[in-house]
């Protein structure tokens, strides 16, 4: 009797050992994408933390494997694609990369729009969203659409103190707005993602680029670089609009339980933290430049006249948004009002 109660008491906790193991077993393990590396402030910020709130709020049903740099395969202007297509379930990149796939949230790309705080053009893009927006994502799931701080100028060996300084420079676009800012400066545009950018330098094929510090520092930048350019009071040469989007049908074939959780992770619930996440990352980046190069700021009078030239860029956008029926001065006034309005 007493060796009978050994073998059922074991059954038991083996029973019970195989049921606890088959619970901690997650139901849904996604695939995440991202196009820069493992040590950038989309990862190590955003992604990661993400990823472990995902996990912990679904009590492990939910599994996030992250693959950095595109390490799956492709080129960052496929991400999009991967996306759409269900080869990866999530992915984070940046719009510029699939240009004209989404015109209107280029909109927070144009010059001084966005003029330095990730945290206000987070939130103000959250309010014209479903207006104004949320017809660009209509086949992926976006669950959150957001900037960095916004580019400074880095060169090699020009320093930048006025308009005329920039004539004739080859310098990276990071977007088809960018190249359009950069081209009415009288500048060269050469357009490439970031992680050609440091060959791009050093072989001479541009003398400098438009990209934020935090980006620069992974990859490098300021031991490329001699000088770092902004405008007055801090003013950025725009941003980039970056989507952290889900495949559609793995968002739909979720339990509304565990939809909810990616929910209560998107959109306006994490905007405002993960641009101070940016923000907060920016002057360190420009503590590291100032150690080996020189940070220029423009006076008032010449950020004026950067910025009077690059009205150019929103009426040639305007233009191109009316002719696809789209109200582009509409959007520019909307987003304009909505950074106002968080920026008080």
């Amino acid at each position: 009797m007493l060796k009978r109660l050994f073998v059922s008491a074991a059954v038991a906790a083996g029973c019970l050992a195989s049921a606890l193991s088959a619970q901690a077993e997650p139901e849904f393990t996604f695939v995440l994408e991202h196009v820069l590396g493992p040590k950038a402030t989309a990862q190590a910020k955003f992604l990661e933390p993400w990823a472990k709130r995902i996990e912990e709020q679904s009590d492990g049903r939910i599994k996030i494997e992250i693959y950095p740099a595109m390490a799956l395969g492709g080129k960052p202007t496929e991400l999009y694609s991967h996306i759409r297509d269900g080869a990866v379930d999530l992915g984070w990149s940046a719009l510029g990369y699939t240009p004209g796939v989404y015109p209107r949230s280029e909109v927070f790309e144009l010059p001084f729009v966005h003029t330095g705080s990730a945290a206000i053009t987070n939130m103000a893009i959250q309010d014209i969203y479903e207006e104004h927006l949320s017809q660009d994502f209509d086949d992926i799931k976006p669950l959150l659409i957001h900037v960095h701080t916004g580019q400074a100028i880095f060169t090699t060996e020009k320093k930048i103190e006025s308009l005329a300084d920039v004539e004739g420079m080859k310098l990276r676009a990071p977007s088809r707005t960018g190249a359009w800012m950069l081209e009415s400066w009288g500048a060269q545009p050469v357009s490439m993602p970031v992680p050609d950018l440091p060959q791009a330098l050093s072989l001479g094929v541009v003398d400098g680029a438009l990209i934020p510090h935090e980006v620069a520092i992974p990859f490098k930048i300021p031991d490329m670089t001699q000088y770092a350019i902004e405008g007055d009071q801090g003013v950025r040469f725009g941003t980039l609009v970056f989507m952290f989007a889900m495949n559609k049908d793995r968002y739909d074939a979720l339990p509304d339980d565990l939809k909810k959780v990616i929910d209560d992770n998107s959109g306006e619930n994490i905007a405002r933290e993960i641009g101070e996440e940016w923000d907060a990352i920016e002057p360190r980046g420009e503590e590291i430049f100032a150690k080996s190069g020189e940070l220029v700021t423009l006076s008032a009078e010449e950020t004026a006249k950067f910025a009077a030239k690059a009205d150019e860029v929103i009426d040639r956008w305007i233009a191109e948004m009316n002719d696809k029926g789209v109200d582009g001065a509409a959007i520019v006034a909307a987003a304009r009002a909505a950074i106002a309005k968080h920026s008080q």
